[in-house]
């Protein structure tokens, strides 16, 4: 989507909701007339209204028929398809769900199939829909259409989207048999203080909030390591705020947390616990110190706990990032984050249509770096390979004694 594009978008977001069925029709008409060759397109796609809906203000406009109080009466019109097909959008979210990513600084998700592939298997699942409805569809649930060639992140591996595969398989799985499984991840560090956090808020005119008027802290400066664990089958989250270092233990210490804290009442019969991560940092899939640390808390719970890591370079397919992440950073948009009350506040309000709940704790713990894992420690560890690609999928089962 081009600037000019995503401009109009804000314009009338902002005015929809003030104006009526006729006064958005010649806005987006005179809109369209001033944009030339193009502009019905253009606008099209930034109001959401249909071209024949703009060419019809465009005539009306042309010819001065758009008399006052001629406004379609409430209710009349054709139905959305929603409303015709209710189970249509369920349908759509399972298709797309294993071809989805985020960015996860913002709340937009990418789509890598076609509309049109999309448009196809829905009509295969009699949900008959064109592929410019798909669009819309997507584009109300926060996607941005992209081409079916996948986005090149990084160097590619060979069986990458066979591990994709993998994951989705085993997550829809453990999901079906009611099993919990948790998506996991470090956000990005936070700096303490007041140092300007990027987007905008609303507040009073000509008043911002005045900020450090440079970014290049001392080493000395506090900084905020957020763990995030988000459960996959009710929608919720639990960030763990670290104060020290972002190790494998701290990782673990994080889970461990969300264990005892939620993930204990809500799955008291679990014997097992899925988790997909990334293939780096502190639960990166070569960290010895990350499956040592799982070992013990294998043992602590009685939990058989499976990890699926992404191949490297897809971190932004992890389900935390577009799904707890994105709100998170939205939702503290533009709002210097000066202590760490004022994170764990802010994460702990984050919320969104579709129900998702937050919880936030801070953690003081020390956990030093440069811990050395030897050999005979990692062959202690009760790991079993999977058969494909184990050095991304295992399970650490509890000890035998």
């Amino acid at each position: 989507m081009s600037n000019g594009e995503s401009s109009l978008r804000r314009k009338f977001t902002s005015v929809w909701p003030l104006l009526d069925e006729r006064s958005r029709r010649l806005m987006a008409a005179s809109e369209a007339v001033s944009l030339g060759y193009g502009g019905i397109s253009q606008i099209q796609r930034a109001s959401g209204l249909s071209r024949k809906a703009i060419a019809n203000g465009i005539r009306e406009i042309a010819e001065g028929t758009a008399l006052p109080g001629r406004i379609r009466r409430p209710g009349a019109g054709r139905k959305s398809i929603t409303e015709n097909d209710p189970k249509l959008l369920a349908s759509l979210e399972r298709l797309i769900e294993p071809e989805t990513r985020g960015d996860p600084e913002s709340p937009l998700r990418w789509v890598c199939k076609s509309t049109r592939n999309l448009a196809a298997q829905l009509t295969g699942q009699k949900h008959p829909v064109c592929h410019v409805k798909v669009a819309q569809l997507l584009h109300d649930q926060g996607y941005s259409l992209q081409s079916n060639r996948k986005t090149e992140e990084g160097t590619d591996h060979p069986d990458r989207d066979a591990q994709f595969r993998h994951i989705n398989g085993r997550v829809k799985w453990a999901l079906a048999t009611e099993k919990p499984v948790i998506s996991v991840d470090t956000k990005k560090k936070e700096l303490l203080g007041n140092y300007k956090n990027d987007g905008q808020q609303w507040l009073p005119g000509k008043k911002p909030v005045l900020v450090n008027g440079h970014d290049f802290p001392s080493p000395d400066v506090a900084r905020a390591y957020p763990y995030g664990i988000y459960d996959l089958g009710r929608n919720t989250g639990f960030v763990n705020i670290g104060t020290d270092h972002d190790t494998g233990a701290f990782a673990v210490a994080s889970i461990r947390g969300w264990w005892r804290n939620e993930g204990k009442a809500l799955y008291p019969e679990a014997r097992q616990l899925l988790i997909t991560a990334d293939s780096g940092g502190s639960n990166g899939s070569r960290l010895r110190l990350w499956k040592i640390e799982l070992q013990k808390l294998s043992d602590e719970t009685g939990l058989s706990i499976s990890v699926c890591h992404f191949p490297p370079g897809t971190s932004k397919w992890n389900k935390i990032e577009h799904r707890l992440f994105s709100f998170i950073s939205s939702n503290w948009r533009g709002e210097p984050l000066r202590d760490y009350e004022t994170i764990v506040n802010l994460i702990s309000r984050t919320t969104t249509a579709k129900g998702l709940q937050v919880t936030c704790r801070l953690d003081r713990r020390k956990y030093p770096t440069g811990r050395k894992v030897t050999n005979e420690e990692i062959k202690r560890v009760n790991l079993k390979q999977d058969k494909f690609h184990g050095e991304w999928n295992y399970t650490i089962h509890p000890s035998i004694h």
